[in-house]
């Protein structure tokens, strides 16, 4: 396959055209180009494939960070041209605090003029939003620089600025009406591991954002999520957990979608806190018999039987889950997309489609505490049950020969493991997954990546969760690429 830059994929991306065209052949597409057939990569797992990947650190209300604060009111009405510093007030008001949920209002008769000192907790680049509602209509200046604009009738304008941790520096906010209150938010632009602070102060990844450090979707490869993860649009930011959270898909579509000709479509099938021995339990698994460390003899579930185990010799009692029924969720909403192709993708109407590759990023949940618990029965059958649900979406896709690319867990980069530990034991299985000595039906066919180079530390990632990867969007980006090219790589 050629990669092909089009015209209106340039327009999309001004940032990494001209890059682009540097280093690859421009080609338009031909007649015979534009009826190929839509390639469609089904992607699944639980939770890190729904997307954790933190694009922003969202904002934060004002309160501690502001001392010293004294309001003071002026004769007159607001005028954004005045210089207040240099007028005599008509009196002043010290405030205890500001901010909060429902702060105390502003007198309403003459200008507000709020003033104080401003202490950060962590050095960083931080945008201040002064106000809510027709407070918003202000002038904050902050250790002399303006940092928001909102005169009435006009936009907000914002403009970041650089504060080291603890150190105090004075700030102004000058309302333009009468409906002043202590009210504002933060945000923190840099902060470490978001999608935002990784692109634009890291310089990584730039091919997702425009020259105006703006993300921009891609026009040739389009995302749908089922079950969860439900955004339906051209791959972009958004198509994780929420709007401002990213998965693996994002990285993974890029490279995909550099490496063909035709038009892209990733289906995600995914939900969190499943595991393949159980809640992910292909069709044609049966069940089998494990004696646990006290001599109890337990039947272990086959698929669509409940619960997940009873003791030999007894009749189960069913509870409202089965074996495999998360595997029933995710795979036939993902059929059912496919069976309505024309209708929800009128943009390739009549063109068809072709099953590409799969993906699957899982594991977790089939193990105990990370690291340390020895390898349960979901563990140690972790490799077959992968063997089977490789050999099941091939068969029930109709994709007998579509490559699968499967990623590890790799929680704390794998420092810790203790080996015969259900994570060691779960990462050894999909390593072997792609090993021909092992495996030999998936020469050539099946590709594992090794997570564990991809893993940050919660000091450099925007919340302190291991399980989640800490919401590093690195990591979710660096997986996704990973996953891509290994898929191209299988591909060729």
């Amino acid at each position: 396959m050629k990669h092909r830059t089009t015209s209106r994929r340039i327009l999309a991306r001004p940032a990494t055209a001209l890059a682009m065209l540097a280093v690859l052949p421009f080609t338009t597409l031909t007649a015979a180009e534009q009826t190929k057939k839509v390639k469609v990569y089904i992607l699944a797992g639980q939770s890190n494939m729904v997307g954790i990947g933190q694009v922003t650190g969202g904002d934060s209300r004002w309160g501690k960070e502001f001392t010293d604060t004294v309001l003071s009111m002026y004769e007159g009405s607001p005028d954004a041209a005045t210089d207040y510093d240099k007028l005599k007030p008509l009196k002043t008001l010290p405030l205890a605090e500001i901010g909060g949920v429902n702060p105390e209002p502003f007198p309403k008769e003459g200008v507000a003029v709020l003033r104080g000192q401003l202490s950060m907790p962590a050095t960083g680049v931080y945008e201040f939003r002064p106000g809510y509602g027709a407070s918003e209509e202000n002038i904050m200046i902050v250790d002399g620089t303006e940092v928001y604009r909102k005169e009435p009738g006009g936009k907000a304008v914002q403009t970041a600025v650089k504060l080291e941790a603890g150190k105090k520096v004075p700030f102004k906010v000058t309302y333009l009406n009468q409906q002043g209150s202590a009210l504002g938010w933060y945000s923190r632009k840099d902060i470490p591991g978001t999608l935002k602070s990784v692109v634009g102060y890291d310089g990584k990844f730039k091919y997702l954002a425009n020259d105006k450090g703006e993300f921009v979707p891609r026009d040739d490869v389009w995302y749908t999520g089922v079950v969860t993860a439900t955004a339906n649009k051209w791959l972009d930011i958004g198509c994780g957990a929420s709007a401002t959270s990213i998965g693996p898909e994002l990285g993974f579509g890029h490279m995909v979608g550099n490496h063909l000709d035709e038009p892209v479509l990733i289906l995600k099938a995914s939900q969190g806190n499943r595991s393949l021995g159980w809640d992910f339990l292909p069709p044609g698994s049966e069940n089998f018999e494990a004696t646990d460390a006290e001599g109890i003899t337990w039947v272990h579930a086959g698929y669509k039987q409940s619960p997940d185990r009873w003791k030999k010799g007894t009749e189960p009692k069913p509870i409202e889950w089965y074996a495999g029924k998360q595997y029933d969720d995710c795979f036939n909403a993902a059929k059912e997309v496919l069976a309505k192709f024309d209708e929800k993708y009128p943009q390739w109407k009549g063109r068809g489609y072709e099953i590409a590759g799969f993906g699957w990023w899982q594991g977790h949940k089939d193990g105990g505490e990370q690291g340390k618990d020895p390898a349960g029965v979901h563990a140690q059958r972790y490799e077959q049950n992968l063997a089977h649900l490789i050999k099941t979406l091939r068969k029930e896709f109709n994709a007998p020969n579509a490559p699968f690319v499967v990623a590890t867990c790799g929680f704390n980069g794998g420092e810790g493991w203790e080996p015969g530990s259900s994570a060691d034991t779960i990462f050894n299985a999909q390593m072997n997954i792609s090993d021909p000595a092992k495996h030999p039906e998936f020469k050539g066919n099946v590709k594992s990546v090794d997570t564990r180079p991809f893993y940050r530390k919660p000091e450099v990632s925007p919340r302190n969760q291991s399980f989640h990867y800490h919401g590093n969007a690195e990591t979710y980006m660096l997986v996704g690429e990973a996953m891509g090219k290994a898929m191209v790589e299988l591909d060729k």
